[in-house]
Parts: C-alpha cells; sequence; structure tokens
C-alpha cells in the first residue's frame, strides 16, 4: 500500500482550483489480453481509470466513467488504494512550513519538499507519527540550513574542531573516526555521491606501514592522510626541536668579541654571530700579524683568506673608518701583485665608496689604478666617466698623469711612448701594465713588420718592445708563430719583416679578445 502525502500548497503567487475533474474519453493507450490461439476473437476492452486518493487537500482528483466500467467485464478492475488519514499537527506542519514569513531564498522549493518527505517516512518508519511534537519540530528549511552550515565548517576549520575525541583525556584523532567526516553521520556530500577519486584507490606505502602498525578496519587513504598531519601540527606534533644556535638579529650592528688573531673565512648563511666576529681592536692586531707573515712567508692563500675574513668582521659591523680603508688597499695591493684580478675589482669597488665618503686613504693611487684597470679590461664607457671625474689638480698628481699619459699613446698608436711609460711606472701601476702589456707588444711587432723591411735586427725588437734580452724577444717571437723570420748574420740575429706578411695577426686579434675580470685564483 502506498501512501499519500499531505498536500503541499502550491507556491505563493500562483492559483489553485478547489476541484479538478475530467473524463479521459480517449485514453492513451488500450490494455489488450494475450490470446492463446489464433482461433481466438479479439475485443478491445474499453480503458478503466481507478480514482486515486490524494488526501483532503489533493488538486487532483480524477473520477472514473461509471459506464465505461461497467461495459467491460472482461477486464479485471484495479483495486482503489486506501486513504491515509494524516495528524492534524502533520498537516499543520506542513502549512506552516511553506508560508509566506518562513520562506527562505536561500532553499528551494523543491529541497524543502523533498526534505519534508523524508522527514514524515521517517516518523511514519518508526511509528512516531502521533508521538512527535510537531509544533516545535524544525522547519524543512530551518534544517537544510543547519546541514549546510555543519558540512561547511568540517571542511574548512582546523580538523580538531571537526571531529569529537576518541576518549575524554585524548584530543587526537583516531583513525576510525575519519571515516565518519561526512556530513549527516557519514554520508558523503552530494557531489561526492557517484564520484571515485584517484587518490581513494591508490594505496602508498606510508599507506601500508600505516595499516601494519595501526589496528585498523582498513587503511587510510591519502586524503585522510593528509587530514591527520593536518591535525598533528594543529596539536604540535609537528614542532622542530633545532634551535639556531646564533641570536636573531638586532636592528643595530653586531659588536664581535671574538679574540682570535686568525680567522677563516666562511660565507655567512645566517645573522652573525658576535661570539665568532673580532671587534676593531682585535682586527688591528690581526692587521699587523698578517703583514708580517706576507713578507716572511708570501703565501698568498693564506693571506687572502684572511683577509676576507677580516673585511667580513668590518662589514657585519658597520665599521667604516681609515682602518677599514688600509685593510681594502692592502689587500688590493696584495691581489695585483699576485695578478688575481678578482680580488682587486672587489677592493677597489668598496674604497671609490669609503673615498666618495670622505674617508682618508689613498685615492689618488688607487684612482690611476682604476684607470689602467679600464685600459686592460678595453671598458671605455667607465673609463671615460673616470677621466670626466677627474679635476685639474688630480690631473697634475704623477700617478694620474702617467695612467692619463698611457691611455693616450694607446689611442695614438704610439707604441714607443707606451713602453717608454711601462719603464717608468709609478706605485704597483707596472703590475695592472703587465696584463696588457703582451697584447701591445703583438700590436707593436705587426706595424714594425709593416712598416720596417726587408728585416730588422732583433735588439732593435728588444729595446723598441722593452723586452729584459735577446733571448726573451726571440722566444716571444717563436710562441706566435715567427720561427722562419730569425736568422743569424755574421753573429747578428736579424728579424725577417718582410716574410713576416699577416703571422702575427691572428695572435693580435686573439690579444685583444674579452678579458674575464671576474677570474680568481
Amino acid at each position: 500500500m502506498v501512501p499519500a502525502w499531505p498536500s503541499v500548497p502550491p507556491a505563493p503567487g500562483t492559483q489553485t482550483a478547489t476541484a479538478y475533474q475530467t473524463t479521459y474519453q480517449t485514453p492513451a493507450f488500450t490494455p489488450v489480453q494475450v490470446r492463446q490461439g489464433f482461433g481466438q476473437t479479439y475485443s478491445a476492452p474499453q480503458p478503466v481509470y481507478p480514482a486515486t486518493a490524494y488526501g483532503a487537500h489533493s488538486h487532483l482528483s480524477p473520477q472514473t466513467n461509471p459506464s465505461t466500467v461497467n461495459s467491460t467485464p472482461a477486464t479485471p478492475s484495479t483495486p482503489a488504494q486506501a486513504k491515509i488519514e494524516w495528524p492534524e499537527s502533520v498537516r499543520s506542519y506542513v502549512q506552516r512550513a511553506f508560508l509566506q514569513h518562513n520562506m527562505d531564498e536561500s532553499v528551494s522549493r523543491q529541497e524543502m519538499e523533498v526534505k519534508l518527505k523524508e522527514t514524515i517516512s521517517h516518523a511514519a518508519a518508526t511509528g512516531a507519527m502521533y508521538t512527535i511534537d510537531w509544533e516545535a519540530m524544525p522547519l524543512p528549511q530551518h534544517m537544510i540550513k543547519a546541514s549546510r552550515v555543519q558540512y561547511l565548517q568540517q571542511a574548512q576549520l582546523p580538523a580538531a574542531l571537526s571531529f569529537p575525541a576518541a576518549t575524554a583525556t585524548s584530543k587526537k584523532r583516531k583513525s576510525s573516526d575519519m571515516s565518519e567526516m561526512g556530513v549527516s553521520g557519514g554520508a558523503a556530500p552530494p557531489w561526492r555521491a557517484n564520484q571515485s577519486r584517484l587518490e581513494d584507490r591508490v594505496t602508498s606505502p606510508a599507506d601500508k606501514r600505516l595499516a601494519g602498525s595501526e589496528a585498523t578496519p582498513k587503511a587510510l587513504t591519502k586524503h585522510q592522510l593528509k587530514l591527520e598531519k593536518r591535525q598533528k601540527r594543529f596539536d604540535g606534533g609537528y614542532q622542530s626541536s633545532y634551535r639556531d644556535p646564533s641570536p636573531p638579529p638586532s636592528n643595530g650592528p653586531v659588536v664581535g668579541t671574538c679574540q682570535d688573531l686568525e680567522k677563516r673565512y666562511l660565507r655567512l648563511t645566517a645573522a652573525p654571530n658576535p661570539s665568532v666576529v673580532r671587534p676593531e681592536s682585535v682586527l688591528r692586531k690581526t692587521l699587523e700579524l698578517l703583514k708580517r707573515k706576507w713578507r716572511k712567508e708570501q703565501n698568498y692563500n693564506y693571506i687572502c683568506d684572511q683577509f676576507k675574513s677580516m673585511r667580513q668582521d668590518l662589514t657585519v659591523q658597520r665599521i667604516r673608518n681609515e682602518f677599514t680603508v688600509e685593510v681594502y688597499e692592502i689587500h688590493a695591493r696584495i691581489a695585483l701583485e699576485k695578478g688575481d684580478l678578482g680580488e682587486y675589482n672587489q677592493c677597489q669597488t668598496q674604497l671609490k665608496a669609503l673615498y666618495q665618503q670622505g674617508i682618508k686613504g689613498k685615492p689618488l693611487e688607487f684612482k690611476a689604478y682604476r684607470i689602467l684597470y679600464f685600459i686592460h679590461t678595453a671598458n671605455r664607457t667607465a673609463l671615460n666617466d673616470v677621466l670626466a671625474d677627474l679635476t685639474t689638480a688630480e690631473k697634475s698628481e704623477r700617478a694620474i698623469k702617467h695612467a692619463l699619459g698611457v691611455r693616450s699613446a694607446l689611442a695614438l698608436g704610439n707604441y714607443h711612448r707606451f713602453f717608454q711609460l711601462y719603464n717608468d711606472t709609478p706605485n704597483m701601476g707596472a703590475y695592472l701594465m703587465d696584463m696588457f702589456v703582451a697584447r701591445e707588444r703583438l700590436a707593436a711587432l705587426c706595424n714594425i713588420c709593416k712598416a720596417y723591411k726587408p728585416d730588422v735586427p732583433l735588439r732593435f725588437i728588444t729595446d723598441e718592445l722593452l723586452f729584459e734580452s735577446d733571448a726573451d724577444a726571440a722566444q716571444f717571437i717563436l710562441d706566435h708563430g715567427g720561427e722562419n723570420l730569425l736568422e743569424d748574420r755574421n753573429g747578428t740575429v736579424v728579424v725577417l719583416t718582410g716574410k713576416a706578411s699577416n703571422i702575427f695577426e691572428p695572435a693580435r686579434a686573439a690579444a685583444f679578445g674579452r678579458v674575464d675580470i671576474k677570474g680568481q685564483i
């Protein structure tokens, strides 16, 4: 027996009919009895439409035609369904749910009807139809909204707030509780009802280990493991036990407390620790020690490492004074002596900034070095900037005047003047000129071979290009492909410039290639 549900009032604004009857004269189909043999005659019975009880407030109550029923005795008539009497409290509950002031725009009428049917069916199935207080029963739209809020809380809030504790003393979620995370006592959300996720069907090694170590009904899925991990994070289960020995950085400069004179250079990967930073008083003693060791041992790798460590201690303590300038100047001179352009470039960059702050030092000496350095690297843009910053008084200084003379001689192609200046270089500028004198010798040799023919004495090459000896000049020619250009004539070695042609041109082009200024020893 199929129960007839209490009628649902129509939506506001629609017209309702108090009585609706229709007599179907032409049915949509005609029932036919199965014939037992070919000899039977066929007689089409007339259709019968039984009346259906729709309750006291039914909008559709079709009635059958008595004459049609009586004229078809061969067709068994369908028994009328029994009418169920609903309690007045249930009818009032249904009507109250659809009152205008109780309607909610976020809940559709269809959802309300489904919820009503579910609620009344459950009450009828459990026999609680007459025992439930329908006046205090929440309306379907309120139950739907409460269900939505409950699901959103479980999906968004921390897992510790979404699941009840397994015991009164433990706040951690057990694996068995994770299967009850759905809406309405474990039911999956509507959009997940008929879907199967790939991560639920794949078992990871972590799942297998967990299944073997815990007594769970089934292995946890990846999604459940992520929830478990998040729960442990909220419970403090993943707090790191590592404690950085370095104190947090302060707003002011670091004040070192280390008393060691020698300390290896280590690149900083965290905030500096004052216990391993030497104060200025200790650094001054360290500088004197390094000067003595350099004069005595000449161990550049050790000296460079110690000076970089000193520069680091000065930087983290923000010490920028005359002592800082002295440290950088000494390190720059040592790097020039050993041909370490990388370290020299770092020192000269810092010295330029220190000089601009008005700190005393040797700015004219290092400005001359800077000009020669840009000549070596062929950085014309930076060279022009340095020349533009020179004052008239600075141009008259010996070191800067010499550097400007070198630039002028090279710009004019006057190799004779260039090698005269090379032979009379002030301070440590000769170490910088040593880095590009070989290419200038090649350029001069190419010009000599074009200007002097058919030959020139080797001694002339030695004097013009400022070689130490004739042997050095001959070796230079041999190293660059001039094996057939040397000839001994009556005890005098000559260079056959007429046969030189373009022998030295490829070497000259290669020598004037790009200079790597970042290379370090």
